[in-house]
This record gives structure tokens, C-alpha cells and sequence, in this order.
């Protein structure tokens, strides 16, 4: 894994709909092959093979339901989030969306990106008509916790056994954002 970054000349988030470059998707696995060995894998415990998270990220750009937005440094991808749309058939919940599998790698954090990935996030979900964005996470990831609050984000709830991590239960807490305050 590399170790960490100097400081950035430049920082960005956007979102992608497809992968024109084979090294966006190289570090795309890589950045979030480094995110689960530290425990924030957006549900994997384990990293799957680099090929593995390719694929899926590549997968993940074809899913209407599914947009891709991701973090750069210098051009290069350290981090990424999922914005969900309702299914076509949830007509009671259309005008909320959700933020999923958001993770910065490792050795990139500390420079703001994943907040520029909630930021963009939040853009987009306006765009697309959004009223709500709701999102969920572990209890153990205190960093994105703190994030998430200090975006606006309010806890409603917590669910005692979110997940399962290295043979422990966690628990997991639930957060919703009104977007037309």
C-alpha cells in the first residue's frame, strides 16, 4: 500500500459514469482495497482480489439505480461513494435518495475529500429532485461518524446488530439529511 500523500495541489469529487481509463479503475481497487484492510469496507471485511473490485466498480457505473462519485487527488482516484435512487416502483419514496459504500483511502484522508464525496453527493441529490438523503454506518467508524454530523446529517436510530466484524457484533447507527431546508 502507499504510504501517505503530501500535501495536494488539487482536490476534486465528481461523478463518473463510465471508465474511459483502465488506471481510474486500478485506483479505484486499490483506494478501496486499503479502505477494508482498515476496516472501513463499505461491507467487505476482507479485500476480494483486485480483478474482484474492478469488475464491481465497473458493474456499479452500468446500475441505473446506482451513481458513482468519486474523490481526487491530483487527478488520481483515493475514494468514492454511492448515491442510490429509489427503485422505479418505490413511488412512496422517490424523493429520497441514499448514500452508500462511501470510504477515502487510508493514506489519502486528512485532506478533505471525503468531504468534498458528501458534498458532490448532496449536489447530486438535488439535482435529481431529492428532498432526503438518508445513510447508514458502523458505530466503529468514528471518523465518518464525526463527518457525517458535522455535514448536517441526524442520527434517528441504531440498530444493536448492524453487521458482523471479525466474529464481533457491532451496532450501527442510521442518519437522514433534509436537503430544502
Amino acid at each position: 500500500m502507499k504510504q501517505d500523500l503530501p500535501k495536494p495541489a488539487t482536490l476534486n469529487a465528481e461523478r463518473i459514469e463510465r471508465f474511459d481509463d483502465d488506471a481510474d479503475v486500478h485506483a479505484i481497487a486499490e483506494a478501496a482495497t486499503a479502505a477494508i484492510l482498515e476496516g472501513g469496507g463499505f461491507g467487505w471485511v476482507k479485500p476480494p482480489k483486485a480483478s474482484v473490485l474492478e469488475q464491481y466498480f465497473r458493474g456499479v457505473v452500468l446500475v441505473p439505480e446506482r451513481e458513482l462519485i468519486v474523490g481526487r487527488i491530483d487527478g488520481v482516484i483515493y475514494g468514492a461513494a454511492q448515491l442510490l435512487k429509489p427503485s422505479r416502483n418505490n413511488e412512496a419514496q422517490a424523493f429520497a435518495g441514499s448514500i452508500m459504500h462511501n470510504f477515502v483511502a487510508p493514506y489519502a484522508r486528512g485532506h478533505g475529500l471525503a468531504k468534498l464525496i458528501i458534498q458532490k453527493s448532496e449536489e447530486r441529490a438535488r439535482a435529481l429532485g431529492f428532498h432526503v438523503l438518508n445513510l447508514d454506518v458502523r458505530e466503529t467508524q468514528k471518523a465518518a461518524i464525526a463527518l457525517y454530523e458535522a455535514a448536517g446529517f441526524e442520527r434517528w436510530g441504531t440498530h444493536p446488530a448492524y453487521a458482523k466484524v471479525k466474529g464481533a457484533t457491532v451496532q450501527g447507527h442510521f442518519y437522514y439529511k433534509r436537503l430544502n431546508k
